[in-house]
């Protein structure tokens, strides 16, 4: 891997260290880290749900990493995870108050994460890539 792959794969690598583990501790051990604790089947329908969406999106970046056709595509759908889960918290914050330092030092991670994206996406594509209407 070169010095520039490096540059514009690091947070997906990073990426998909952080989100398979906390897509199976969502999945089968949301109370193990967090105080989260289903108690209806239906509860735990939807965390077995964002873990596939958690596990999905991770495959993409995971394919991104061997295969350049789907880097760009992966950068897009990373920067668009993390900056829609950090709205998400910015907005619970906003709503329901301050969280968990686990939950604020995720809020940190994923603006960083998605700021590093898009700083990639603009410094590999540009502009030069969208065709004008």
């Amino acid at each position: 891997m070169t010095k520039q792959d490096i540059i514009m794969k690091i947070h997906l690598i990073i990426s998909v260290i952080i989100v398979v583990p906390v897509a199976i501790l969502y999945g089968f051990f949301p109370d193990a880290l967090l105080e989260l604790s289903p108690e209806t089947l239906d509860e735990q329908n939807f965390n077995k749900a964002v873990m596939g969406i958690y596990v999905a999106f991770s495959t993409l970046w995971t394919a991104a990493l061997f295969n350049k056709s789907y880097l760009k595509t992966a950068l897009i759908s990373n920067v668009l995870f993390m900056l829609g889960l950090a709205f998400g918290r910015l907005m619970s914050v906003l709503v329901d108050g301050v969280p968990s330092n686990r939950y604020a030092f995720g809020l940190f991670g994923e603006l960083l994460l998605g700021i590093y994206g898009l700083w990639v996406l603009k410094s590999q594509f540009g502009n030069h890539n969208i065709k004008k209407h």
